[in-house]
């Protein structure tokens, strides 16, 4: 049988044509080679074998010529169609003319499965190509060489936590080199529109495919836009969580305080606060924190920390009348 096709996409032998699209979807996105920079070569030949597999399958000639006569006599042609094959026999070969395989490029059915342009990869002619003597076993049905592209550009995109918090639209202008149909360098200019969803991080990256430079032998490079944040004058973020220091005299941590807050949408917080402060007290407002991106609906806390201040001296009276007070606090107790 050679290679098991069944067995590279994980599905059953009676695999229906929906049960292959989700099994090629998932392992064609677990192992595209751009997804994989630590180990390229690895995910680049599982990506080979994955869109090879599906192309065989999802073919209902190559999928019966395969599951009959196996993987060598469907890449060579060398089977008779008119007799199954006999369990362990020995007869010559049957050259089926009126068949010749022709495999999928694996970029051509991720494109068709996911979208996105190819349009600045390869070289001329037809991108599929046919099993014949000239494919050697130990690279077997696809292109010889992964198709290398150029360093990828990143580039830091500040935003401050209102656009983190609320999700916003940016449009930037980039300028990247290109090379013309004579192959010579050029500069174009393009308009990209980014857009920020509620909840993202510092060091989240949007990827452009191919919108980054061109250098000759080698397609376009990537463009990443990598999230910075911009400081905030009153909050500060901590994973989820919006954290806000607050101070407060001496005499509010004992007597109590209302606060009065702007939230990052522009609406009105008031926090009344009755309980005793004492330094380090901390107090959490839940569902007033930063959107989850990754679970929409959802939000983190907003954590106050209180930072009391107390008077740099008192007059004889006023520690008089603090003796008073506290002591007859602390009989009561």
């Amino acid at each position: 049988m050679g290679v098991d096709y069944y067995n590279t996409l994980k599905v059953g032998r009676d695999a229906s044509e929906e049960d292959l699209k989700k099994a090629y979807k998932r392992l064609a996105m677990k192992w595209h080679p751009d997804k994989n920079s630590v180990n390229k070569n690895e995910a680049e030949a599982k990506f080979k074998q994955i869109s090879e597999a599906y192309d065989v399958l999802s073919d209902a000639q190559k999928r019966q010529i395969y599951d009959l006569y196996g993987e060598e006599a469907l890449k060579s042609g060398q089977f008779d169609p008119q007799s199954p094959p006999a369990a362990g026999g020995s007869g010559r070969p049957y050259s089926n003319s009126a068949f010749r395989f022709n495999q999928r490029d694996a970029e051509d059915i991720f494109t068709e499965f996911f979208g996105g342009s190819l349009d600045n990869i390869g070289g001329g002619g037809g991108r599929s190509r046919v099993f014949g003597e000239n494919v050697s076993k130990s690279q077997g049905s696809f292109r010889d060489q992964a198709i290398r592209k150029a360093a990828v550009v990143e580039n830091k995109l500040s935003c401050s936590l209102e656009e983190l918090y609320k999700g916003s639209k940016r449009k930037m202008k980039i300028s990247r080199i290109v090379l013309d149909e004579s192959g010579k360098p050029t500069t174009v200019e393009e308009v990209l529109v980014i857009h920020i969803k509620p909840g993202w991080k510092k060091g989240t990256k949007i990827t452009f495919p191919d919108k980054g430079n061109q250098e000759p032998g080698l397609a376009p490079g990537d463009l990443i836009f990598v999230i910075d944040e911009k400081p905030h004058a009153i909050f500060k973020r901590d994973g989820n969580d919006l954290v806000l220091n607050k101070k407060i005299s001496l005499l509010e941590a004992l007597t109590g305080k209302t606060l009065k807050l702007i939230a990052l949408d522009g609406k009105d917080i008031t926090i009344p606060v009755t309980d005793i402060v004492k330094p380090g007290h901390e107090v959490v407002i839940p569902n007033e924190g930063m959107p989850i991106s990754k679970e929409p609906g959802k939000t983190g806390d907003l954590r106050i920390k209180f930072d009391v201040k107390f008077p740099s001296r008192l007059s004889a009276e006023q520690k008089s009348d603090l003796k008073r007070v506290l002591g007859r606090a602390t009989t009561t107790d």
